[in-house]
């Protein structure tokens, strides 16, 4: 498809030579642009197609790198990357060797911060806005923040803390589908006249005279201002981001281009924060995605000719299958609940909510309330499952420990998403849970197929009591895991041979790169077993003495090893008295990629033929 105005981009600043007439036709080609490229690679599409326009308009007036965009999250930056000579890098989007589907100032020093979680992007602004003011640095500081995010509460911290901070813009991306009712001509007509130079000047100027009058200028300028809150409070119902100290502006077309280029163009002047509303629509110029945008919101690569609907036919997974068993046992026990941080569709929780509408609660992206909501439903005698990513519950640690672990309440972590994730890289791994959950005591269950999924999901509800977790990873089960099936044991020796002194350890989706490992170790002659657990923490009783027959063990996990299962172990087989040699490959958590997960496994030794190798080099060390 030929782009007609995206084409004469090439770099940063190049939006800054089109005629104004042509941008809408830029975002135009943008927008088709990224509809077509993302339905070949996958990624985060519903949020970018929502921002071209608002992308379009901040790339026309600022002056990158000097002036600086903070993205809240950061998958919205996709119009972003285009605008600053990226285009060729989408076709290996999110892939090994290609661009980020994240900020990644690495890639460009227009990209000013790596942002992979929400609610972040307000206070890190402020922080970059007040180094400018000490270093006496020029430009402006622009945080777009969506209005999921400001279901997070560091938003409001960081609003909290804007000071007197002139060179600070906040965009509220608000992409509801409609603009609310009480949005008129007389809104857009003071949102127009707020804007404009010679209001800023007149106000400034008013309210010095006022103040020099001798012993009433002070209370005349309160007198307005207050006037001035009344009339803003009937027009807006809020005067929230002025009370934190904003000046509000909006709300606004967020896809009118040649409007927004006015309000940021007028904003180079500007005497305190400045708090933009934008209504946007997510999904826009994909009629599938504007009617379903949570669907489109980061999808695999799919036909543009053949979309179907995912909630009559859900791709299979570990999140659909958790989510459709999960809604089975909400029927079956009356006080089982379901919670989610914003993530309905990609936790499989959808069916839950369809089944149990009254029991479901999605709390938004708010991690740490989820967390804590759920402690108060346990404490009256619910049964609260928490379903969040791996790589967002960290978010909630100290929740997890002060108001779950202490009183030992009956909530159930559901971690999706557990061990190495494909595409997003680093921000995006969930490779610290085992640590964190085995620190405060949490049992942790990691099954690696859907049927050992499913049974342990059900034991857990139904037979156990306190703080647990079940971990799985994204995606598909793995044909090899699958044929393993369900033994409803803690941990199990696949096919043990009666004369191999070395066995392969591990759990979870890393399950199936031991199983290759021992055939490859079988080729070299090297008679070896394979042990899955399925309970890591706390370790199974009897594992210890079940190992410490061989003379070798290599235990491997996607998690990082300082203070993972593994350490663990060594040290628990230690105690029990074992001599042997003990291999531990974990994740690097220094060397993460956006690629496919082999492509991670193999990067950092975790798969196979790695693992064989250190099997082999150990073997030959200590033959010498």
């Amino acid at each position: 498809m030929k782009y007609t105005y995206l084409d004469k981009i090439h770099g940063t600043g190049d939006v800054k030579k089109l005629l104004p007439q042509e941008l809408p036709l830029l975002c135009e080609d943008i927008r088709n642009f990224l509809i077509e490229s993302v339905s070949a690679t996958g990624g985060h599409l519903s949020s970018n197609l929502g921002v071209v326009e608002l992308t379009v308009a901040l790339h026309r007036v600022l002056n990158l790198p000097q002036d600086k965009i903070l993205f809240d999250v950061g998958h919205q930056c996709y119009t972003h990357k285009l605008l600053t000579g990226r285009r060729a890098g989408f076709a290996q989007l999110r892939k090994k060797d290609g661009i980020s589907g994240f900020p990644a100032p690495q890639e460009s020093d227009c990209d000013t911060f790596i942002a992979g979680h929400g609610s972040t992007a307000l206070s890190t602004a402020i922080g970059v806005a007040r180094a400018k003011k000490l270093k006496k640095e020029p430009g402006k500081v622009v945080a777009i923040i969506g209005d999921g995010a400001f279901t997070g509460g560091m938003v409001y911290e960081g609003m909290n803390n804007v000071s007197t901070l002139n060179n600070l813009i906040v965009v509220l991306n608000d992409n509801k589908m409609s603009i609310s009712k009480n949005v008129g001509q007389m809104a857009n007509y003071l949102t127009k006249l707020r804007t404009d130079p010679k209001y800023y000047h007149a106000k400034a100027q008013m309210e010095t005279a006022l103040e020099k009058i001798p012993a009433i200028g002070d209370d005349l300028v309160k007198v307005l201002q207050e006037g001035k809150k009344l009339i803003r409070r009937g027009i807006y119902h809020s005067t929230m981001f002025e009370e934190m100290g904003f000046q509000y502006i909006g709300p606004v077309d967020g896809h009118d281009v040649m409007e927004l280029i006015r309000l940021f163009t007028n904003l180079n002047e500007q005497y305190a924060p400045v708090f933009l509303h934008v209504v946007t629509q997510k999904g826009k110029g994909l009629k599938q995605a504007e009617e379903n945008p949570g669907e489109f919101h980061s999808v695999s690569a799919f036909d543009l000719n053949h979309l179907t609907n995912p909630e009559v036919s859900p791709k299979d997974s570990f999140s659909t299958r958790f989510g459709m068993r999960l809604a089975e046992l909400g029927a079956e026990v009356p006080e089982l609940c379901a919670i989610t941080a914003a993530m309905k569709y990609g936790t499989g929780l959808n069916f839950f909510y369809h089944s149990i509408p009254e029991r479901f609660f999605d709390v938004g992206m708010a991690e740490e309330h989820a967390v804590t909501f759920a402690a108060g439903l346990a404490s009256q005698g619910m049964l609260p499952v928490v379903a969040i990513y791996s790589t967002f519950f960290q978010r909630a640690y100290d929740q997890m420990i002060h108001d779950v672990n202490l009183m030992k309440l009956d909530v159930v972590f559901a971690v999706d998403r557990a061990g190495l994730v494909p595409a997003d890289g680093e921000t995006h791994q969930g490779i610290y849970d085992p640590g964190y959950f085995s620190q405060i005591g949490i049992p942790t269950y990691s099954p690696s197929n859907y049927a050992e999924l499913e049974y342990w999901l059900e034991k857990i509800i139904k037979t156990m009591h306190g703080p647990r977790a079940i971990r799985y990873a994204r995606g598909e089960e793995q044909p090899a895991l699958a044929a393993l099936g369900c033994s409803g044991q803690l941990y199990d020796f696949i096919q043990p041979k009666a004369d191999a002194d070395v066995v392969l350890v591990s759990y979870g989706a890393e399950s199936e790169e031991t199983l290759k490992a021992v055939s490859l170790l079988e080729e070299q002659g090297i008679r070896a077993d394979c042990s899955k657990l399925v309970q890591i923490f706390p370790l199974p009783e009897g594992l210890c003495e079940d190992l410490s027959r061989y003379k070798t063990i290599l235990f491997a996990e996607e998690a990082v090893p300082s203070g993972g299962i593994g350490q663990q172990l060594c040290t628990a087989l230690h105690e029990f008295g074992w001599k042997g040699t003990f291999l531990h490959r974990g994740v690097d958590n220094t060397r993460l990629l956006h690629a496919t997960v082999p492509q991670l496994r193999e990067a950092l030794g975790l798969d196979a033929p790695a693992l064989a190798s250190m099997v082999l080099e150990s073997r030959k060390g200590s033959v010498e």
